[in-house]
């Protein structure tokens, strides 16, 4: 047997793979002085053992830091928003929808804070979680190429097997940091997703010219800036006023639940506080409808009655109360009623996980019917909508085996039409097939 790198270039691609999962599994297991851990490359070897330490589990999703909001304000903010037209100039020439590779641009903090590139990729990477607002740092998802670049500070490649993680052990991938020009302080890091194509030498080449290309952008706009009039900067003082209090951060869980919990932050301080069954719903109506709801509209939306008016009116008194304990900033408006701090709901980040492709994650996500045992007509509504848009996504776009995940929950286990699909993307000789088959003829008698 082989022990580097270098001599066992000549091996069958097939067998290197082996070799690798091998020592893989052998680490897992932990035999972390196995012989089989010489066969791979002492980089990631060294990856694996940091992945092991830090408790990172090998078939984790990486999990989602950045909502769809406070992505896109943090994508205007940091330094590599304004170069990703740059990225994708550099990267994603001719087009991205059939480029082959995905191209994405990472936060020092191994965030992804972009990702674009030929769709079908884009649908099969974003299954294992690799989208806009995920953690891709060695500590959330182990091995991979944007996190490892950053852990090294270096340009890496990872190929297949090398990952940490499983789930992403069929793509291959090239990366490498960005610094700021001047300072040489870590601002991120650029990454090619796809297959074997995406980790060669050539890719490394251009992946790495095309960092020192941003840093060189950078420069030069910051040069521009220095060179054009600019008005005097406030004093600490007036500057401290302008940025005021740590925003409120405020979201509502209702996925499988009937008692909701809605959760509020403000700077370091987090809280969780139970929401009953109908300020529950009035909560997440005036969430779904943000630009506010007329007491008969919303009177028709809860009790199914737009001349319950009274009633209403009689109940939001209650949240208010309830409201003002916890944050004053959370207590809606009225005429129309509306609420004037954003509160962002689980089944919505699960609707902004699907649009961005990541459909093992939001299936993992989701946790059941919104408020099930609500007959709100809006809630009813909305739970439609929910529970429609994440059975389309999947029979759409997901992999056979977030498909199979689905097919084992409540909303999915009844499914006919799931269980045929699984059943046509699976391999002719799959052990699976029998069980679906007789689900199906069950389903069917």
């Amino acid at each position: 047997m082989t022990s580097s790198w270098s001599s066992r270039r000549e091996v069958s691609p097939e067998t290197t793979r082996l070799l690798i999962e091998r020592a893989h599994e052998e680490l897992l297991a932990g035999n972390a002085a196995d012989r089989r851990l010489d066969d791979v490359r002492p980089l990631v070897r060294d990856s694996w053992r940091r992945s092991l330490q830090g408790l990172v589990g090998a078939e984790d999703l990486p999990p989602l830091d950045l909502d769809a909001d406070a992505l896109d304000h943090y994508r205007r903010s940091h330094p590599l928003g304004s170069v990703i037209d740059m990225v994708r100039g550099l990267l994603l020439p001719g087009g991205a929808a059939e480029s082959g590779v995905i191209v994405a641009v990472g936060d020092a903090a191994g965030r992804l804070i972009w990702v674009d590139g030929d769709h079908r990729i884009r649908t099969l990477t974003g299954d294992m979680g690799f989208v806009a607002g995920a953690n891709w740092s060695e500590d959330a998802v182990g091995t991979s190429a944007p996190g490892t670049a950053l852990a090294l500070d270096r340009s890496v490649q990872i190929h297949g097997a090398e990952h940490f993680n499983r789930l992403v052990q069929p793509w291959s991938c090239t990366a490498a940091p960005v610094h700021d020009p001047e300072t040489r302080r870590l601002l991120g890091v650029i990454d090619v997703t796809g297959g074997p194509e995406a980790a060669t030498p050539q890719a490394q080449l251009l992946v790495d010219a095309a960092a020192r290309a941003i840093e060189g952008e950078l420069l030069i706009a910051r040069l521009r800036e220095r060179a054009a009039p600019s008005l005097p900067s406030p004093s600490p003082r007036l500057r401290s006023r302008a940025q005021g209090p740590a925003p409120l951060r405020a979201t509502l869980r209702v996925l499988g639940r009937d008692r909701a919990l809605l959760e509020v932050g403000i700077g370091d301080t987090e809280s969780v506080v139970e929401v009953s069954g109908r300020h529950a719903e009035l909560l997440l109506l005036l969430a779904v409808h943000r630009q506010g709801l007329s007491a008969e509209r919303l009177s028709d939306l809860v009790y199914g009655d737009p001349e319950a008016v009274v009633t209403l009116r009689a109940e939001m008194v209650r949240l208010r109360k309830v409201l003002e304990k916890i944050s004053p900033a959370l207590v809606p408006a009225s005429r129309p009623y509306r609420l004037t701090t954003a509160v962002e709901t689980d089944a919505h980040q699960l609707l902004s996980l699907l649009d961005r492709g990541a459909h093992r994650v939001a299936l993992s996500a989701y946790r059941g019917d919104v408020l099930p045992d609500s007959v709100a007509p809006g809630v009813e509504e909305f739970r439609g909508t929910v529970a429609s848009t994440l059975r389309e996504a999947l029979l759409a776009e997901a992999s056979v085996e977030v498909l199979l995940a689905y097919a084992d929950t409540a909303a999915g286990g009844d499914d006919v039409e799931v269980l045929r699909l699984c059943l046509s993307m699976l391999p002719p000789r799959s052990p699976k097939r029998a069980a679906l088959v007789a689900r199906i003829a069950q389903l069917e008698e």
